[in-house]
């Protein structure tokens, strides 16, 4: 790895040390298996609709590395879906996580460009039409039909279409709109 660079050497854009972005994305180019990232939590069903997830680490880097705290999740349903209401709900997160990475992607990427933002604010919308889920048409999807994403970014203007294209570079953007294989396994306790 390279040395610490002194916070005065740091060169810090949009509250990202892109510094050590550089830093990593040179060590990354010298060895590919840092790139490897494996992001796990473990869920727990309470009662009903409600289930607690706990994120405390994850692998990257060649090494198990804990965060410096546990997270922990809630969702649930909302009352008309038979829910107490004590967590946002499963497909609440999702819209969550998209709006997160495709606000960190936005941010990073601009940074490692020079490009200042001033603000950013997003509100993202999905339509599900529950006769998939409730397994009542095997012609409706299960999950969203459509997200929308609305950004309103405080920036110079000649960057907003540049923005747009680097918010592709979001991981949960690219799970949510280009699918991913997920194998699920049960086993009795």
């Amino acid at each position: 790895m390279t040395e610490q660079k002194t916070i005065s050497e740091q060169k810090v854009i949009n509250g990202v040390n892109v510094s050590m972005i550089e830093d990593t994305v040179n060590a990354i180019k010298g060895n590919p298996e840092l790139a490897k990232f494996k992001f796990h939590i473990n869920n727990k069903w309470i009662n009903g609709g409600h289930n607690r997830s706990t994120v405390k680490d994850f692998y990257g880097a060649n090494k198990n590395i804990p965060h410096n705290k546990p997270f922990t999740l809630e969702a649930d349903e909302p009352p008309v879906l038979a829910g107490e209401d004590l967590g946002a709900n499963p497909v609440e997160h999702l819209l969550n996580a998209l709006a997160a990475c495709l606000t960190s992607t936005m941010v990073y990427h601009a940074a490692i460009r020079g490009i200042k933002l001033d603000e950013i604010e997003s509100e993202l919308e999905g339509d599900i039409d529950l006769r998939g889920f409730l397994g009542l048409s095997n012609e409706v999807r299960k999950g969203y039909e459509n997200i929308r994403v609305n950004f309103k970014v405080k920036t110079d203007a000649e960057n907003v279409e540049r923005l747009k294209a680097l918010s592709k570079l979001s991981p949960v953007f690219d799970v949510t709109s280009h699918g991913t294989n997920v194998t699920v396994q049960i086993e009795k306790k």
